[in-house]
């Protein structure tokens, strides 16, 4: 696994997606939501998601509405408004869709993502 700095935290927005690109060979990636939810004890988690969304058919995951289900975080498509959790990438609207979920994490001031799908590694144990 390899991991890949794609912003800065400072380039994030509380409570917000943005998009980041993902190189996965040379001349190739893919586009992902990146989200930083302020958490309430003052803190912050990182989730990093697909940003296709398979029912709109559009890359805009990352201007979706972010927030949490049941203690559960989600974002809501701009566009037909489904739920994904940002933790499973489930759509809680529609148990047999699915945007892939990726790992990351914070190293010296750096958003990391990796360049494989949390359900690969899941596979791979």
């Amino acid at each position: 696994m390899q991991w890949n700095s794609l912003c800065k935290i400072s380039d994030l927005i509380d409570n917000s997606g943005v998009c980041a690109y993902l190189e996965e060979e040379e001349g190739t990636g893919r586009q992902l939501a990146l989200f930083k939810l302020v958490l309430a004890d003052g803190g912050q988690k990182l989730f990093a998601i697909d940003n296709w969304d398979p029912i709109g058919q559009a890359n805009v995951l990352s201007r979706g509405i972010a927030g949490s289900i049941q203690g559960e975080p989600v974002v809501a498509s701009p566009l037909y408004k489904q739920r994904f959790s940002l933790v499973t990438g489930r759509c809680l609207d529609d148990d047999s869709v699915r945007v892939p979920v990726y790992p990351v994490r914070l190293h010296e001031g750096a958003v990391q993502v990796a360049n494989v799908q949390l359900a690969e590694l899941e596979e791979a144990c």
